[in-house]
């Protein structure tokens, strides 16, 4: 099967998404797939480049950050790929399109199947989701909702990463029949490695916005200064600056290290260094920082919200605290903080989780069985 992946993000360009997309893409070649992937350019990236098996062309964008995208950015590889699209059909010749997330891709995809009559698969990711981070979307949501109504109607499916994620889904199109598929994580990428227990060094991983609820754990941490900590925190983004002077503010400046945008190497680095994830996000579709914690052994201390839920089990893995409350967000990580053997128990069994369910292996199968279902019966 010839699949087409449409996503504007692809590493080394923004997160979990592109993340996701491009193991999918390798695992989908593993199994004898031939799979091209039209994503933006950024900076000196080549226009064409071959990547295990996955051959990725990537188009002229408006885009200004390795990290992230704004509105105009997307819009710029909505009317980019439509221009495009046609000659990478025409030397392709793909058999279905598999876009990440219902806009911008979608687009491209839906002016695929009007032009070239090639069946289409949304894979929902959360912020292109109605309803996924209000306070950051609300607006976005109600100019593209109608448009997004039209896409997912003319999608031959519809895949959701989380539970939380297709029922926020059913909220705005009641009627849409939705699967689920997991996230997943490299396995041996992150494989256990000796750590140090103690002192304690806590972790977050993510881009620095108000959905990952930093300034929560950032409240709950200083009043935590009796206890032995240090807090790592990699990524980068708009909220930078302001968490850097809450941090200041609070008195614990001199415990947390902001590391900015890191290379996968570099995050690697920073999971076996680190010995507790905390990951109190506000919204998530399905946290692919928080499965690569528990592939590298870490236990976690998250917000109870979709993704983290399916992934964290309580008192097995780590801890969930509910959203927004900064004190039982203090409490667990007091709990954790003084419990040298309960993390390290916590973090071989997250490991042992992610092992059985959430293999980027177990993900691509899933997704390669729906797209040639959706193919037989289109």
């Amino acid at each position: 099967m010839k699949i087409l992946l449409l996503n504007s993000e692809f590493p080394p360009i923004g997160g979990g998404a592109g993340n996701a997309s491009a193991n999918i893409s390798r695992q989908l070649v593993s199994l004898g797939h031939q799979v091209t992937v039209l994503t933006s350019r950024f900076s000196e990236l080549p226009a064409n480049e071959d990547w295990l098996g996955v051959h990725i062309h990537r188009i002229p964008s408006l885009r200004r950050h390795q990290d992230r995208s704004g509105l105009v950015e997307q819009v710029s590889y909505i009317l980019v790929g439509c221009q495009k699209i046609g000659r990478v059909i025409h030397n392709f010749h793909p058999d279905v399109v598999l876009a990440f997330f219902g806009v911008p891709s979608g687009v491209i995809a839906w002016w695929v199947k009007i032009r070239h009559k090639i069946p289409y698969m949304i894979s929902m990711r959360g912020g292109d989701v109605p309803g996924f981070r209000p306070y950051d979307f609300g607006i976005y949501h109600r100019l593209v909702g109608p448009f997004l109504r039209i896409i997912w109607k003319k999608a031959s499916s519809l895949v959701a990463n989380s539970s939380g994620l297709r029922d926020l889904a059913l909220e705005f199109e009641p009627d849409a029949r939705i699967d689920l598929i997991p996230n997943g994580v490299d396995l041996e990428a992150y494989a256990v490695k000796s750590r140090n227990w103690m002192p304690t060094r806590l972790l977050t991983v993510g881009r620095l916005v108000y959905q990952k609820g930093l300034d929560l754990a950032a409240r709950a941490l200083s009043e935590l200064k009796d206890l032995d900590w240090g807090w790592v925190i990699s990524g980068d983004g708009s909220y930078r600056s302001e968490m850097e002077a809450l941090c200041i503010e609070l008195g614990i400046s001199d415990r947390v290290i902001f590391t900015g945008w890191q290379t996968r190497q570099q995050l690697k680095d920073r999971y076996h260094d680190a010995n507790l994830f905390v990951f109190p996000s506000r919204h998530e579709g399905m946290p692919n920082a928080v499965l690569e914690a528990m592939a590298s052994g870490l236990p976690v201390v998250a917000s109870r919200i979709a993704g983290n839920e399916e992934l964290v089990i309580p008192g097995k893995t780590g801890l969930l605290v509910p959203v927004e409350s900064i004190s039982d967000l203090r409490s667990s990580l007091r709990a954790l903080i003084e419990d040298e053997e309960s993390r390290t128990k916590m973090g071989a069994a997250g490991r042992d989780r992610v092992e059985a369910s959430y293999s980027w292996v177990f993900v691509a199968g899933e997704y390669s069985h729906l797209l040639s279902k959706m193919l037989e019966t289109d």
